[in-house]
């Protein structure tokens, strides 16, 4: 292929598929990214953006060496502010990050004090996360942001605690999914709190040359139902497949049971397991780059977009967030 036939501006993979989509976040969301030093992100970053103006390399380097720059800079830096994201807030340290957290919960749940411990650096982890992959370039206040992390932490404890409770005289594999559905009722309110300036301002929409045409809430409402049923599903594997196959395992062998390093070293391999496919392919479920036709919009950008020459069938379009 000619270095003029690559849009370095696009993903390698097919975004309009699945199958596309998810080998583009194997790649971007690869947990060995985040080892990645200061100077190989500028150095990648720098490498893109020469390609971009020049649409030349450098003689020591290949098409695949500007692929690899390309996923290891979309892997830190955010697709809007173009700024290098917080390292615990990237993607790629989705697996490392929720490895340990889960564990945690998975093997402290039965506790009231393990139970609020795990729960708030699960939700602090969260709240970065969220704020790390926000749609558009708005910032974040820092009250917005303490009132969500205070809302994520309180509903997923009291989920967690009020569980808990009801669990005591049910089978011991019921009180292994309480975890699972506090962190699902915490993302249900932390994700829509934490992006309310999109619910109610709109999130940015773009034309085709990813120049900004407007904001529109009821996209936004889509973007940020979409990542919250992704993260939801993210956490699935690794919070309800780990529990039952814990279960069955102690079961077996009883021996398991009086061993915390045991217990804890098959927690980490089972979800472990879980989050390196679950990431990706959770993540892969709805296009980052997503679209919405003219006619789907609120009537005052339709209004606005019939002005500048848009019509009913074109589409526009807004980054979801993850």
């Amino acid at each position: 292929m000619a270095n003029q036939d690559i849009n370095i501006d696009q993903p390698r993979y097919d975004q309009s598929t699945y199958i596309g989509r998810a080998k583009h976040f194997f790649v971007t969301t690869n947990p060995l990214n985040i080892l990645a030093s200061n100077q190989q992100l500028e150095e990648s970053k720098n490498l893109v953006e020469n390609f971009r103006k020049n649409k030349t390399l450098p003689q020591n380097k290949t098409i695949e060496d500007l692929w690899k720059a390309k996923y290891l800079m979309d892997s830190a830096y955010h697709p809007d502010t173009k700024e290098k994201m917080f390292f615990i807030g990237r993607m790629s340290a989705q697996v490392p990050g929720n490895l340990l957290i889960t564990a945690g919960m998975l093997t402290w749940y039965k506790t009231t004090q393990g139970t609020v411990f795990w729960q708030v650096i699960n939700q602090s982890f969260n709240a970065i996360v969220n704020y790390t992959n926000r749609s558009g370039d708005k910032p974040i206040s820092n009250s917005r942001l303490a009132t969500s992390f205070a809302i994520a932490t309180g509903s997923a404890t009291a989920t967690a605690l009020f569980l808990n409770s009801l669990t005591k005289k049910m089978p011991p594999i019921a009180g292994r999914f309480v975890p699972f559905a506090a962190v699902a009722a915490a993302n249900c309110f932390n994700l829509p709190f934490m992006r309310s300036t999109e619910i109610q301002e709109g999130i940015q929409l773009l034309n085709e040359k990813d120049e900004k045409i407007g904001h529109s809430p009821k996209t936004a409402k889509v973007a940020i139902s979409q990542v919250v049923i992704s993260r939801v599903i993210m956490a699935t594997p690794g919070m309800v497949l780990a529990p039952i196959a814990m279960n069955f395992l102690e079961k077996k062998y009883p021996r398991i049971k009086t061993s915390l390093p045991i217990t804890l070293g098959l927690q980490l391999i089972l979800i472990g397991t879980c989050l390196v496919f679950a990431t990706p392919m959770c993540c892969a479920l709805f296009p980052q780059k997503s679209s919405i036709q003219v006619s789907k919009l609120e009537d005052h950008l339709k209004e606005k977009l019939y002005k500048d020459g848009y019509k009913d069938s074109d589409y526009v379009f807004y980054n979801k967030g993850l």
